[in-house]
């Protein structure tokens, strides 16, 4: 790749992956490998600059978690963030130890002596003339003292040392987290170190990707034929799109219908890649096969598995008749695979499974074709609008690999699936036909994802003169810049009334609609 490089060190934080979308942000190329690479593989990558991530390990616990010494070696601009600071200081002849006074969460930080990080960078002055930022901490250690040759950068009343700077070396260091939104100017304050800084010129455009990604494609696969699952959302939607523009008829597109898609998805799916792209599209209708196997599992995480093998006793099916298949396909992005614990670190914790991440059994006898399995959703948008594909489908929410499976809590059943997606779709419709005044914008556009969940409860309701014992729907519609996070949205009153209404009237079945007002964290954003 001939891309400048940014190198990200990863010692185990959940959040790091956030640092690499931050500096991809800034349109420039970076890679998370696990804090103990070699020092071989950091000369051989060849960074413009290095950013150290945070960790929830402690720099005087784990005197083993050390930025290899090629990374001070080099001679490039190095950025310290948390743990990466406690480790700069200890490596570069600084004192760690426990902070008294632990910090998690806002805080307000002080900048001091205009350092090329943070000059001219505020969210506010004080009445004394001192710029001030919004930070996000989490850290329960603190720098006691500063290495030789550094100076103090950043200071809050609890944590005299909040950043630091050799600005001869080109070292950073800062104990918030600016990779998170919480901290309002840490989008820039990231750019400014690799654009500034490391004087990356920003040459990571996903339009002149597309010849990149394609001629990779194309050396990959060779003459061979590949096989890809398209569920119809936005990862593997762009990358079929993406793939057929590599290959063309080298590839067959399965398109499984396992009962749990949204509302005339199907129909909307062919029409779109058999239709237009003239792609070559096999719909296989599993439903009830699916369903089969679904049948009295309750637990989200069996649901997932068993939705996630029957994919691939289906892809196993297809493949066979396809002499020449070598390779399946997938969608795989980069937050499936650190959700998985699938980082390269091997670090990370997983908090739920994707059913296309991890590799496939060996009896499937496919190789794995992951094009989009280092971009970001945002990333993969932009490529999807760069290869043609319609902006209301490259822009669509969110929607999870096994389908309506993960929101129908409990059991999951034909009947279930039926009046959620009806229910779902009338939520849908009235969030794309209702502006907020003030903006100009539906909500749906104003919300990063919506949905309805169905809940295997019933409720008392009187309709006419007549008793009702019919189930509940649960509206959940988030607000985020990065899913990491989420606020609920704070949807119109009249516009939920609109849509418990309706869906009560249309919906034979359900007789209570009820609103998820949880934040991430402590809840996720799908419910299961």
């Amino acid at each position: 790749m001939s891309h400048q490089k940014i190198l990200i060190l990863d010692f185990g934080s959940q959040v790091t992956q956030l640092i690499a979308r931050r500096v991809r942000e800034s349109h420039v190329y970076c890679e998370i490998h696990p804090n103990d690479v070699s020092e071989a593989f950091i000369r051989e990558f060849d960074p413009q600059g290095i950013i150290l991530s945070g960790s929830h390990a402690s720099t005087y616990e784990d005197h083993q978690l050390r930025a290899p010494q090629a990374v001070w070696d080099l001679g490039v601009p190095v950025l310290g963030i948390c743990f990466g600071m406690f480790t700069m200081a200890v490596q570069q002849g600084g004192k760690v130890e426990p902070s008294e006074h632990r910090e998690f969460g806002y805080a307000e930080v002080r900048a001091h002596g205009h350092t090329a990080l943070l000059d001219g960078i505020e969210d506010f002055r004080t009445a004394d003339g001192h710029g001030m930022l919004k930070v996000w901490m989490s850290h329960g250690d603190k720098v006691t003292e500063l290495p030789p040759g550094f100076k103090l950068m950043a200071s809050t009343p609890s944590c005299p040392i909040a950043g630091m700077a050799n600005e001869e070396k080109r070292y950073y260091a800062v104990q918030f987290h600016p990779e998170v939104t919480h901290t309002l100017q840490g989008r820039a304050m990231l750019e400014r170190f690799v654009r500034d800084i490391c004087a990356c010129s920003g040459d990571w455009v996903m339009g002149n990707y597309i010849e990149e990604a394609v001629a990779r494609i194309r050396e990959q696969v060779g003459d061979e034929e590949v096989i890809l699952g398209l569920s119809g959302g936005v990862d593997s939607s762009v990358a079929a799109a993406l793939i057929h523009r590599a290959i063309g008829d080298q590839l067959t597109c399965v398109f499984v219908d396992h009962g749990l898609l949204r509302l005339n998805e199907g129909q909307l799916v062919m029409d779109m890649f058999a239709g237009r792209l003239h792609a070559k599209v096999v719909h296989v209708d599993a439903t009830a096969q699916f369903m089969g196997h679904l049948a009295g599992v309750t637990d989200p995480e069996q649901k997932r598995k068993i939705i996630g093998r029957e994919f691939v006793e289906v892809f196993q099916t297809e493949a066979r008749k396809l002499a020449n298949a070598k390779w399946l396909a997938q969608g795989t992005i980069y937050p499936d695979v650190v959700e998985s614990g699938g980082t390269k670190t091997k670090k990370a914790t997983t908090i739920k499974s994707h059913h296309n991440v991890g590799g496939l059994p060996e009896t499937l006898g496919l190789k794995l074709l992951e094009p989009l399995r280092e971009l970001f959703k945002d990333e993969v948008r932009e490529l999807g609008v760069a290869l043609g594909l319609p902006h209301d489908m490259v822009y669509r929410h969110p929607f999870p690999g096994p389908g309506l499976g993960v929101r129908i809590l409990g059991e999951v059943r034909k009947d279930y699936a039926d009046l959620l997606r009806r229910a779902d779709a009338i939520f849908i419709e009235e969030l794309r036909t209702t502006t907020e005044p003030h903006t100009g914008k539906t909500w749906y556009e104003l919300t990063s994802q919506a949905f309805a969940v169905f809940l295997p409860v019933k409720s008392v309701g009187v309709m006419g003169d007549g008793r009702t014992y019919e189930y509940v729907v649960a509206l959940r519609a988030v607000e985020t810049q990065d899913f990491m996070t989420a606020h609920w949205a704070e949807l119109p009153h009249a516009l939920l009334g609109k849509v418990s209404n309706r869906i009560i009237n249309e919906v034979r079945g359900i007789n209570r609609v009820v609103y998820d007002i949880s934040g991430k964290p402590p809840a996720t954003i799908e419910w299961e």
